[in-house]
């Protein structure tokens, strides 16, 4: 009886692997990127703040949202412009006074962020760093200068700010900066840097044509918008197709002393800029 019992799961066969289906790898891959593109291009996106121009609301090593659907979409939307430019925008609206916005100039592919001012039809002009909209000054009160603490991301350095680097009570290295707090006509009110005097303080009247914004930023002396001309500045008004969306919340802001050394990651965040919003608030508007 034992004999006919010899041939047990001893000399039966393995089972075979099962082969990688690599195109199926690879499909699905794919199809994760394309839901990532789709999301960037249409709902939101991450944004990099790499200058000074929206100081004081925006630093330097500032991480922000961006939704992509607020104004509508247009040739701009996609995260990598693909396609050729082209007017108007799919399901548009114009952006309201004081919306901070990034857009695309008109010669370039590099994106820009700037606070939109004037809207189509208005009378856009200048008076010694006042912007005067339909010829009547936007509401100016001068604010105590701003303290902004120094770090790699904000050196505060004399080419930029010439004399406004000092230290705090504490002895902490700061950035002592002098603030006007503007209000638009629909009551939408933001702090901006007025460093005195500039080249870009006067700007003849200018009627804003249909379909378009003028923008500036909010460090007026140090801003390449739309007072200045290409390739460096906006060079005027924008066409609204021209923007790509909404600057919503700063998600987290790094002083950049960040290393490839993850452990360094955590000491460069700025623990007080993340979750900030950057809708304008809005007061009474003046009269």
């Amino acid at each position: 009886m034992a004999l006919e019992n010899t041939a047990d799961s001893s000399s039966a066969k393995k089972p075979e692997k099962e082969k990688t289906d690599w195109v199926g790898e690879f499909k699905s891959i794919f199809l994760l990127l394309l839901a990532v593109l789709a999301f960037h291009s249409l709902v939101a996106k991450p944004f990099y703040i790499p200058s000074v121009s929206m100081m004081p609301g925006l630093l330097v090593g500032d991480r922000l949202i961006v939704s992509k659907y607020a104004y509508g979409w247009s040739w701009v939307s996609p995260t990598f412009h693909i396609f050729p430019r082209m007017e108007g925008r799919l399901f548009g609206s114009l952006p309201e006074r004081g919306d901070i916005v990034i857009l695309t100039p008109k010669d370039q592919s590099s994106d820009y962020i700037k606070r939109v001012i004037g809207l189509p039809g208005d009378t856009i002009e200048l008076r010694g760093g006042q912007v005067f909209l339909n010829g009547v000054g936007v509401q100016q009160e001068v604010r105590p200068d701003i303290a902004i603490p120094v770090d790699a991301n904000s050196p505060c350095g004399p080419l930029e700010f010439a004399g406004a680097r000092g230290t705090d009570a504490s002895g902490n290295a700061i950035c002592s900066l002098p603030i006007v707090r503007e209000t638009l006509p629909n009551g939408v009110t933001y702090d901006v840097i007025d460093l005195g005097p500039n080249m870009s303080d006067d700007v003849a009247p200018v009627i804003i044509p249909e379909n378009h914004v003028y923008l500036l930023g909010d460090n007026r002396d140090q801003s390449a918008d739309s007072r200045v001309a290409s390739p460096l500045g906006l060079d005027g008004s924008i066409p609204w197709e021209n923007i790509g969306g909404r600057a919503e919340f700063i998600t987290f802001s790094l002083d950049g002393t960040t290393s490839i050394n993850p452990l360094s990651w955590f000491g460069a965040f700025r623990s007080d800029r993340a979750g900030t919003s950057l809708r304008p608030d809005k007061v009474e508007p003046p009269k």
